[in-house]
């Protein structure tokens, strides 16, 4: 359910986030960044110790098989994936390791995700840990001491970390960082935090379907400077030859009143279908309800009036 002393927990302090829904995937070699950089579509070869990117892995059609956080700890690579898809695609990778010095595990059940989100996070995690994280300043910077890695992870639209803790520890790291102030914050609210924010979630806003263009991701997950990986073709010609224009797009939509509308409601203009809700809820920022969802590019632009589910709306904003 959700709790609006969650959300302003977030907002004015910390919250704990639950992301058992996240599975974890660790490449371990001397090749494992040559390895990945040839199959991701991000800049996987530069990443140094606590460094880390966001990034897709795509079929040669240019369709998503999974987005990922790819964290570089000094010891091995972590991927965060979602936790249906880590096992399969850990063996996926296996399975294209040829000569190089590659191993990758499924380590899911070894480690657990706690997001610590709000202003007040850092210091939180300091005092739970003894481990000082003002030093990772961009997005997906990561220390790894014995028994966790902490990553910085502004996802939410706060300042924000992932502590990735030993699964035996869990409980006991979560209890600390309660006592240090974090509030636990539920699934209702994290998802309210996450749409509020306009992030697409794999599995929900994004598929298998999805060309990463669609979903705005082309400024976070693709490097266009880069040498070739998996689906680089279909990427660079719509870029390049179709000047970035897709079919549709996936967008923020505020409606003016009315229910939440469920996943999978139309979105019109007029009589005319022009789209998908993909994911909604009630936002106290903007005290409406708010929904992600695509529609035809040429109904993308922020401000476009819409129709969902009998109630006026429109374009709030592009996800990117």
């Amino acid at each position: 359910m959700f709790s609006i002393d969650q959300y302003n927990a977030a907002h004015n302090a910390a919250a704990l986030i639950d992301y058992s829904s996240q599975g974890t995937i660790a490449l371990t070699g001397a090749d494992r960044a040559s390895f990945l950089h040839a199959l991701l579509t991000n800049d996987i070869a530069r990443l140094a110790t606590g460094r880390g990117v966001y990034a897709a892995y795509l079929t040669p059609q240019g369709r998503m098989i999974s987005d990922m956080r790819v964290i570089e700890t000094g010891r091995r690579m972590l991927l965060s994936v979602q936790r249906d898809i880590a096992a399969a695609l850990a063996q996926r990778f296996d399975k294209l390791v040829f000569s190089e010095d590659v191993q990758t595990k499924d380590i899911t059940s070894d480690l657990t995700a706690i997001g610590v989100h709000g202003p007040s996070a850092a210091r939180m995690i300091q005092q739970a840990t003894g481990i000082s994280v003002i030093g990772l300043a961009d997005q997906y910077d990561n220390i790894t001491s014995e028994s966790v890695t902490i990553v910085r992870d502004d996802a939410l639209g706060l300042p924000g970390y992932v502590v990735y803790a030993r699964s035996d520890a869990a409980d006991a790291m979560q209890a600390k960082l309660g006592e240090a102030g974090a509030v636990e914050a539920s699934e209702e609210t994290a998802e309210t935090l996450r749409i509020e924010a306009a992030r697409p979630r794999f599995g929900i806003d994004m598929s298998t379907d999805t060309i990463p263009l669609e979903a705005g991701l082309e400024d976070r997950a693709i490097s266009f400077s880069k040498g070739c990986y998996v689906g680089q073709e279909v990427i660079i010609r719509v870029m390049h030859r179709g000047h970035g224009r897709v079919a549709r797009r996936l967008v923020s939509i505020v409606l003016s009143d009315g229910p939440v509308p469920a996943r999978g409601s139309n979105i019109q203009i007029g009589d005319r279908l022009v789209g998908q809700v993909t994911s909604a809820i009630a936002s106290p920022k903007h005290g409406a309800p708010l929904a992600l969802g695509y529609v035809q590019r040429d109904h993308a632009a922020p401000g476009t009036e819409l129709t969902v589910n009998g109630s006026q709306a429109r374009v709030y904003q592009s996800v990117n």
